[in-house]
C-alpha cells in the first residue's frame, strides 16, 4: 500500500511539472509567434502615469489579441514602485501578469533600496527581476520591440 501511495504521489508531482514546463513553452511559442513586440517603460512613481502604461498594455491586447501582442513593461527607478506589493496597482499589475503581459523589475534598483533601506522591495508575484532596467529595454529593441514611454 505503501508503494502505491509513494508511486501516485511521483506521479502527480511529474505530471504537475509536466503541465508547468508545457505551459511556459506554450507561453514561449506564443511570444515568439507574436505579430507585434512592444516594451513600455516605467521609470516614474507617478500614479497617473503608471495606470496609462497599465492601459496602454491592456489597449494593446484588445487592439490586436492577447495571441498577436507581445508586451513587456520594464519598471526600474522611481517607477519600480509600480510592481511592489504596496503599490494600489499590485492585483492590477498581477492580474495582467496572468493575462500574458510581462512585467520586469530592475535589479539594480532593487538592490538600490535595499542598501539604502535595509530591506529588499517586495515585488508582486509574476514579476520577473532583471539585472538592469535599462539593459533590458536595450536587448528588446534590439529584438526587434517598439518602445512606449507614457
Amino acid at each position: 500500500m505503501k508503494k502505491l501511495i509513494s508511486f501516485l504521489v511521483m506521479a502527480v508531482i511529474m505530471l504537475g511539472a509536466g503541465m508547468a514546463s508545457r505551459v511556459s513553452v506554450a507561453g514561449e511559442m506564443r511570444v515568439a509567434e507574436a505579430t507585434h513586440k512592444v516594451v513600455i517603460q516605467v521609470s516614474t512613481d507617478d500614479p497617473r502615469t503608471q495606470k496609462i502604461a497599465l492601459n496602454n498594455a491592456v489597449n494593446l491586447q484588445k487592439l490586436y489579441g492577447v495571441d498577436n501582442v507581445d508586451v513587456v513593461i520594464v519598471a526600474y527607478g522611481p517607477g519600480l514602485t509600480l510592481l511592489t506589493k504596496q503599490n494600489k496597482q499590485a492585483q492590477r499589475v498581477q492580474s495582467l501578469a496572468m493575462q500574458g503581459v510581462r512585467f520586469n523589475a530592475c535589479g539594480n534598483t532593487m538592490k538600490k533600496i535595499a542598501k539604502k533601506t535595509g530591506k529588499k522591495p517586495q515585488i508582486v508575484e509574476g514579476v520577473k527581476v532583471v539585472p538592469a532596467g535599462v539593459a533590458r529595454i536595450v536587448e528588446l529593441q534590439e529584438q526587434g520591440y517598439a518602445y512606449i514611454r507614457p
